[in-house]
């Protein structure tokens, strides 16, 4: 009854690249690295089967960073200078690109890596790219003069891709848009309209994911601050129910996000996060079964999608192993408990 899946990343292999770390540094270059990529692929495609996902993804494994891998294929954007800059409104700083002249795509970003998920499972595959509004606030703009124009421009590159990877076969496009916890008067108004354009014209099901962050301490940190209830998506919501796109992801599980908030989502399918990406500490599958059963006071069960919080890429290979298991287990448990 209740589907489940990831909801992008997953930890790269200390033989493709450093471990524990958001910005990791390959541990391969040129055609080995190419090679590895892939191979890392195909692992973690089998563990997300193992673990019983009804819903299998690439673990973005061919990523330095889950904006910057897109990035890397758009003339435009000069990485040989980066520069340090503030990320989410100034929680971290990070070394970024420089957009340097107008944006063009120089192929196809993510072909081999989605051919490959498509060839080697049989269950829906989804793949994600960086929303828009995200890339913009993780780029240093020295062309546009304009965060609407830019975030434009990169929609319409993130949309040639994304129907590439539809004609490829696959099932769900998803677009990462932390930046609209963050964001949210814009969010609602163009970062939405953005979002749209990337996903113009599509016929596969569309996604967002919209999240508190990774489990990287800045981003613990920052959550501490938010109070008793964390109410960013109650901005943002209304708007995305009235988008075309088709499904909307947020944290449950150890968030302070009030639960009523999905009823905004009326409509769409909810990824409702209940695994926490924040902590090494593995969730019981009875623990996943009850964060399902309470999301069903607001989302309809033929609506809902288990999933993680945000991302597991920081995290241990073995945690994140374990965290799937939990995902799998516990979404088979509320199928026993509640799937009628």
């Amino acid at each position: 009854m209740f589907r489940s899946a990831i909801a992008g990343s997953l930890p790269k292999p200390d033989w493709l690249a450093e471990t524990n770390k958001l910005w990791p540094r390959w541990a391969r270059e040129g055609d080995a690295l190419a090679q590895a990529k892939l191979d890392a692929t195909l692992l973690w495609i089998k563990q997300q089967e193992d673990a019983g996902l009804s819903v299998i993804g690439d673990g973005e494994m061919s990523r330095q960073h889950f904006v910057h891998g897109f990035l890397e294929q758009v003339d435009g954007i000069d990485f040989e200078h980066k520069v340090e800059m503030g990320i989410r409104n100034d929680r971290y700083k990070a070394m970024v690109p420089q957009v340097v002249a107008p944006l063009k795509l120089r192929g196809r970003v993510h072909e081999a890596e989605a051919a490959l998920l498509r060839a080697h499972t049989t269950r829906q595959v989804k793949f994600t790219l960086p929303g828009p509004m995200t890339i913009v606030d993780t780029v240093a703009d020295q062309f546009y003069g304009d965060r609407v124009a830019m975030a434009m421009a990169f929609a319409d590159l993130l949309n040639i891709e994304a129907k590439a990877l539809q004609a490829q076969g696959v099932d769900i496009i998803q677009f990462d848009e932390p930046a609209f916890n963050v964001y949210m008067a814009e969010a609602a108004d163009w970062g939405v309209q953005a979002l749209e354009r990337a996903a113009a014209g599509l016929t596969c099901t569309t996604a967002v994911h919209i999240c508190y962050g990774y489990g990287i301490q800045a981003n613990v940190d920052w959550k501490a601050t938010l109070g008793e209830q964390w109410r960013q998506y109650e901005q943002v919501f209304p708007a995305l129910a009235a988008s075309s796109i088709k499904q909307v992801s947020l944290e449950c599980f150890h968030s302070h996000v009030p639960p009523e908030l999905m009823a905004l989502l009326k409509g769409k399918d909810v990824m409702v996060g209940v695994i926490d990406v924040a902590s090494d500490v593995i969730e019981t599958p009875e623990q996943v079964a009850d964060t399902i059963g309470r999301a069903l006071q607001y989302v309809p069960r033929e609506r809902l999608i288990a999933c993680t919080n945000c991302g597991l890429a920081p995290m241990s290979r073995a945690v994140a192993e374990a965290k799937l298991a939990a995902l799998g287990a516990g979404t088979r448990l509320a199928d026993q408990r509640l799937g009628g």
